[in-house]
């Protein structure tokens, strides 16, 4: 049983991101030239921490036809998701390469063909695989240059594969002084790892067990890694070394992210198109919004965009219910189709300066479970509804949900809680989201989401605020708008109370971030 879990969320966790890129019609491809020519090389990098041999990085280049010292091109830097590998067909890209873009796509450390372990995105480690691709596209005379050693390039990809593009500005910012990409398009990707895996130490079981199964093909991960996400779904909490003989997972993902670039006072300030998925467990919208706020400057900002779709890394929401959808209505809006036509226009902008009429620069742009895009220019919370007490069992029982508010209404951004906690027993947990239906009974989850409340210790009459999911919802007449509060959830399976009781929270008010009041 153990076996099937683990392959079941192994194929939700590697499955591509619903932009994915398209490939090129059979009859198209055979009517025309090739798109591009291609070079398949490997690059030395630095040994993995504790050894000596170097490791080799593997990549494919994509010469768009045309493409020579005469006629540069600006490059398009692709990876793969965790557990993947890179792309070596011309077809994968072929949005890019008609439009005269080259692209290196490249096997990550541990993946593929590329040798070592994975240590998810270090800056001491893949720093270095980032910035030699750098400096070989660099050395390209046929791809366009700023300037000795800064490539005219952005950056692809979803998941681990936005995780490379902002290690690869940030290294390139400390190493350089500038970023040297030009733009990104991260898809699905986070600003603090330790956070998505394990939100206030409660650790994402579904989220621990596929990432350790992505793994395992290539043996990817390091073994005290292996060791700490068992340890991690067995204990129920996230290791920190704390426990003699246990492993220490908050250090390992320290400097793994956006969250600790900015904390060393560094922030890009390049344009940047945001993919991120609203149905997302792993990654969910709030990590996206986190680094809109914290990655990138405020002039970066008016020059960026940021699209949530219904999509990511997702599996069924059954206990608390939620929804299943998957569109992209705002890239539709802002582009006439995909995250991938968007992405081609955002770099039409950004890189060659062309004017396309691409429009929603500055602004958020939110996918709702039917399918519909809000837009908006800011995602706090700014309307407060009092909900009197919240309460939910410990150990196990069916969610509760609280009203709130009555339809029409359209929420879009970030809400939270606030109200006076009493929870008596040792490790309290509870789980909280927003939930939309005519009545509890048949209320659901809003996009799947829920968020931990985690105490270790007895609370008594303490003020707490409680964050709850970032959402875009349109709840409309008829139905009511909830506050849902739960014993358990299936994305934190096993993370729950351990011993009996009740989460209390009094005095509660939602903060909701509502649109058009």
């Amino acid at each position: 049983m153990k076996t099937l879990i683990a392959t079941a969320l192994l194929a939700a966790s590697l499955a591509a991101p619903a932009t994915s890129l398209p490939a090129a019609s059979p009859a198209s491809a055979s009517a025309a030239r090739p798109l591009a020519t291609t070079t398949d090389g490997c690059l030395t990098s630095v040994p993995d921490p504790g050894t000596t041999a170097p490791v080799e990085i593997c990549y494919t280049i994509f010469r768009p036809a045309g493409a020579t010292a005469r006629h540069r091109v600006p490059m398009v830097v692709h990876s793969h998701g965790w557990g993947g590998q890179r792309e070596t067909d011309p077809s994968a890209f072929a949005p890019f390469l008609r439009h005269r873009y080259a692209v290196i796509s490249f096997d990550q450390r541990g993946f593929g063909e590329s040798g070592g372990h994975a240590y998810v995105e270090n800056p001491a480690v893949e720093g270095h695989d980032v910035r030699r691709l750098v400096a070989l596209v660099s050395r390209l005379s046929w791809v366009r240059q700023d300037g000795p050693g800064d490539p005219r390039m952005a950056a692809i990809g979803g998941s681990y594969g936005g995780g490379y593009q902002f290690l690869t500005a940030f290294e390139e910012m400390r190493a350089k002084g500038n970023p040297v990409l030009d733009a990104l398009a991260p898809e699905i990707t986070w600003n603090d790892l330790g956070d998505s895996l394990a939100p206030q130490g409660v650790v994402r079981t579904e989220w621990a067990a596929a990432l350790s199964a992505g793994a395992v093909p290539s043996d990817a991960l390091p073994a005290n890694v292996y060791k700490a996400l068992v340890e991690g779904s067995a204990t129920g909490s996230w290791p920190d070394g704390s426990v003699p003989g246990t492993e220490d997972m908050v250090s390992f993902f320290a400097h793994n992210g956006p969250k600790w670039q900015v904390a060393h006072g560094r922030r890009l300030d390049i344009p940047v198109l945001f993919g991120q998925g609203t149905t997302d467990t792993l990654f969910p919208l709030q990590q996206g919004l986190a680094n809109w706020r914290t990655a990138i400057t405020p002039r970066a900002r008016r020059h960026s965009i940021f699209v949530a779709y219904n999509g990511g890394h997702t599996l069924p929401a059954v206990l608390p219910s939620g929804v299943s959808v998957d569109s992209d209505p705002c890239s539709e809006r802002l582009a006439g189709g995909t995250f991938t036509d968007l992405t081609v226009r955002f770099l039409d902008e950004q890189l060659r300066h062309r004017h396309t009429g691409l429009r929603g620069y500055g602004r958020f742009h939110l996918a709702t479970p039917d399918s519909t895009c809000t837009t908006v220019g800011s995602v706090r919370a700014d309307t407060t509804y009092d909900v009197g007490t919240v309460a939910t069992t410990e150990t196990g029982g069916a969610p509760l949900e609280y009203a709130v508010a009555t339809g029409p209404i359209r929420v879009a951004g970030t809400p939270y809680l606030t109200g006076t906690l009493t929870a008596l027993g040792v490790n309290n947990r509870a789980f909280y989201g927003l939930a939309v239906g005519t009545s509890p009974a048949d209320a659901h989850l809003v996009q799947n989401n829920v968020l931990p409340l985690s105490t270790t210790a007895p609370v008594v009459g303490e003020h707490r605020r409680v964050d709850l999911p970032s959402v875009a919802v349109d709840v409309p007449a008829g139905q009511t708008l909830y506050v849902l509060a739960s014993p358990v959830s299936d994305t934190f399976v096993g993370m729950g109370s351990r011993t009996p009781g009740a989460v209390v929270l009094e005095d509660t008010a939602v903060h909701l971030p509502v649109v058009g009041r």
